[in-house]
């Protein structure tokens, strides 16, 4: 009987719920105010705002919600890592500029002598992306790790720290980061760090009952989008007064927040540095940091089962 039920849940569908951040301006805004996801997918979709990634993942385990527009990875971790049904089938948005770590220009270090470091004082908030990315760039520039003074500091404070000469590198996104620049230069750029597989970003992400149940709207969902993202790299003019519409935003202010965002493309994500081993990499990596800081309880043997690029093909 509920086999049956589940079956005619399945054909009567003709809405999903997609959750998004106001204030957060990504390409598919177009194909969002324009509704040519409605139009492709056939269904009537609905756009609820939240306030942050775990509420997106809660939504998505009541069932309020299909499908999580640029989750936050770390939420996404934590999700999955205590029993929350959810994958992620594609990157919406990297920033990898957007997150880095600044060192002193009066300290005299850069990416070549970067061993340097050990011994020296450093901030940056632990248990989270920021931090991992941290360690690993540590790792790929020879760097040990444990012979380094890190600091937890939330990125406002690694800024204050910075520009007193507290710390000779401070980690962090944002505001707190544009702040930092004032007095230093990053140890390695987005680009740099993007090259070698260190990535900052957020996911689409869908319950697994949906993508089960619907495989065929996913995979629309996805072409949507990615012909969104096309367009907006052909014509970035055109879209930004949409765009800006739909996050609840000025166009100035969107212009420049989009500045430092990237949209891989569909082939790009299904490559070795994404979906095609990088992200499953990160999930392991990320999970145990967070772990190790205290951040969650425990973290999985594997996340592979979690991770799906099947839909963007």
């Amino acid at each position: 009987m509920s086999t049956l039920g589940g079956i005619q849940g399945a054909l009567a569908l003709d809405e999903i719920t997609v959750a998004y951040f106001l204030e957060w301006p990504t390409a598919n805004q177009v194909a969002q105010m324009e509704e040519t996801y409605d139009k492709e997918l056939g269904v009537k979709v609905n756009w609820r705002a939240f306030g942050n990634g775990n509420e997106m993942t809660q939504a998505m385990v009541s069932g309020d919600v299909q499908i999580a527009y640029s989750q936050g990875f770390v939420p996404f971790v934590v999700g999955v890592s205590t029993g929350a049904p959810l994958k992620v089938i594609g990157i919406a948005v990297t920033y990898a500029e957007n997150d880095n770590c600044i060192v002193r220009d009066d300290a005299g270090i850069t990416k070549d002598n970067a061993k340097d470091l050990e011994g020296k004082k450093i901030a940056t908030p632990i248990g989270n992306v920021t931090h991992y990315k941290f360690l690993r760039t540590m790792d790929h520039l020879g760097v040990d790790a444990s012979k380094v003074n890190l600091v937890q500091m939330n990125p406002p404070d690694g800024a204050v720290a910075l520009a007193r000469g507290d710390v000779v590198m401070a980690c962090g996104f944002g505001g707190a980061l544009n702040r930092m620049r004032e007095f230093g230069k990053p140890l390695m750029t987005g680009a740099e760090q993007e090259a070698v597989g260190i990535n900052t970003f957020d996911v689409v992400t869908v319950t697994e009952e949906f993508s089960k149940e619907h495989p065929d709207l996913v995979e629309k969902f996805m072409a949507v989008t990615e012909a969104a993202n096309e367009a907006y790299k052909t014509n970035p003019d055109a879209a930004y007064p949409i765009i800006a519409k739909a996050a609840g935003m000025d166009e100035a202010a969107t212009k420049d927040y989009m500045a430092n965002f990237g949209f891989p493309s569909a082939a790009d994500q299904m490559g070795a540095n994404w979906l095609g081993g990088g992200v499953q990499e990160m999930t392991k990596g990320v999970a145990d940091v967070m772990v190790e800081a205290g951040g969650m309880d425990a973290a999985l043997d594997d996340y592979t089962q979690f991770i799906d690029p099947n839909y963007l093909k």
